[in-house]
């Protein structure tokens, strides 16, 4: 995320990184430091500033799962998910058909198969507007696991979901697409007019 940043910064932005442990934590807990840091955040905002949201792959479902429960949506402005798997992870299903100790050890892993997606019951709010970015370039071995097109980690079809506000597919794959300018140009379209410009 840290060129998907410099990019925003080159844009006029001031971006912020939060680090989460996406690896050995579930969704919801990431979710609560997530939370935690943006509480630090609202009390420096001046009376009409708002904050806008940016996430890649599991950081925009933390998003989403910050959104369904928060109190502070009034301060939010909007939010672009980058490569999310919204629907939940194919490729989480099948790790989870081949090993259960895998997924009880990498348990953001199993945070993203599709039924304890639908546990976290994440909730479209009304004053927060979401967009979605897409890759198609399925350039990594795992994305020859997946039937539909993806992006070598997430089905576009995953990503897409009821309740966007827009939603576009970028020729890029999961581990490259947000840190393409290009990316970053059309969060910038989002935050600003609420549509990705194309």
């Amino acid at each position: 995320m840290i060129t998907l940043k410099e990019n925003l910064t080159k844009l006029g932005y001031n971006g912020l990184l939060v680090s989460l442990p996406l690896t050995f934590k579930r969704i919801e807990y990431c979710t609560s430091l997530f939370e935690e840091r943006v509480e630090e955040i609202i009390p420096t905002l001046d009376k009409n500033e708002k904050i806008s949201l940016v996430g890649h792959s599991t950081g925009g479902l933390i998003i989403r799962h910050f959104l369904s429960k928060t109190k502070h949506t009034a301060k939010i402005d909007r939010s672009v998910l980058i490569a999310t798997p919204n629907q939940g992870s194919q490729l989480a299903t099948i790790a989870a058909k081949l090993s259960t100790t895998f997924t009880k050890v990498f348990k953001t892993l199993d945070s993203l198969h599709p039924n304890n997606i639908k546990k976290l019951n994440l909730k479209d709010i009304s004053t927060v507007e979401v967009g979605a970015i897409a890759g198609n370039k399925s350039n990594l071995l795992l994305g020859k696991l997946l039937a539909e097109e993806n992006d070598g980690r997430v089905q576009i079809s995953s990503v897409n979901y009821y309740g966007l506000k827009d939603f576009i597919i970028l020729p890029y794959g999961h581990k490259e697409i947000h840190h393409q300018f290009r990316t970053a140009e059309l969060v910038d379209s989002f935050l600003r007019i609420g549509q990705f410009k194309r």
